[in-house]
């Protein structure tokens, strides 16, 4: 049996993360295993969709979590890694300085991504292997800057999409009517509600939603229920979320929106359920960087 371990830096607009994954390889399918997760919450999406730019006090930041990232990895012994950035450096203006500085100072290389790039790496995240032959899929990965969504219908990827709806977005009053108009067009186009639709849901707000509802033996909720959780935690203040329910604080005010969005989502596309997995662009990462590392 060998193992080997990668590690995957998501640059998101609300949060950093490095995610370390072993690969365990005995002779059949290699099996995927996370070791740990560092995150955090450097929100560079308030920045880049208010100022156009990133601070040089949020840069700094991000130079310094780097550093620490990458001592992380080197002490972790990784094979491999690969550190992506999504919707808050895509916008910013001043996103190649950044890359070049903290390549610089910290030696980590950061690929800025696009919502192409980001839906290929949620279809590496072997994803098909959950889906049934007969049945159509959304899969939803709600971001702080962006929301991708991929159809998955027989087992294959039909299309994909990005759209500049986030939950920071949301909370900066960055997101209009116009923008909802466009994802409700969009998905109606696919004509998911006249095929059997489920949607799964990507990203921490939903793994947040599930642990909130209770539900420890399967891993989805029905329309209703999110409808209800949604409803019951607008209800708290950001404070009373932080004190009452036990949130984080960079947690506790995306939330709501993240939930507005996958209802949205839900309604227009007739999914009468949404499925979580866990899994997100940090996993997918890691399935790219293994598959890359065997064909060398």
């Amino acid at each position: 049996m060998k193992v080997l371990k990668f590690a995957a830096i998501d640059i998101g607009s609300n949060a950093v993360r490095l995610l370390f994954t072993n690969v365990i390889e005995d002779g059949k399918r290699p099996t995927f295993k996370k070791s740990s997760l560092v995150r955090i919450p450097l929100r560079l999406g308030e920045d880049a969709f208010t100022l156009g730019k990133i601070t040089d006090r949020r840069i700094d930041k991000l130079v310094k979590t780097m550093t620490a990232f990458k001592h992380l990895m080197e002490v972790q012994e990784v094979i491999a890694y690969r550190a992506c950035a999504t919707s808050a450096m895509r916008e910013a203006s001043n996103s190649a300085q950044i890359v070049e500085r903290v390549m610089r100072e910290s030696g980590v290389a950061i690929e800025i991504i696009d919502g192409k790039q980001e839906a290929e790496i949620i279809y590496s995240n072997q994803i098909v292997e959950m889906l049934n032959d007969d049945k159509t899929y959304i899969y939803v990965d709600v971001g702080g800057g962006s929301t991708e969504l991929t159809v998955f219908a027989n087992r294959q990827m039909e299309t994909s999409r990005s759209f500049n709806i986030g939950t920071l977005r949301m909370l900066n009053n960055k997101v209009t009517k116009s923008h909802f108009d466009e994802l409700k067009t969009w998905i109606r186009e696919q004509n998911l509600d006249k095929r059997e639709t489920s949607v799964i849901g990507s990203g921490g707000n939903i793994n947040k939603i599930l642990k909130v509802s209770g539900k420890k033996d399967l891993q989805q909720l029905e329309y209703d229920e999110l409808k209800e959780i949604h409803r019951f935690v607008s209800f708290y203040s950001v404070d009373e979320r932080i004190k009452t329910l036990g949130m984080n604080p960079d947690r506790a005010d995306v939330i709501v929106p993240a939930a507005d969005i996958f209802l949205k989502v839900m309604k227009w596309s007739g999914s009468k359920k949404v499925i979580i997995p866990t899994i997100g662009v940090s996993d997918g990462i890691v399935h790219q960087i293994y598959h890359e590392y065997k064909k060398k």
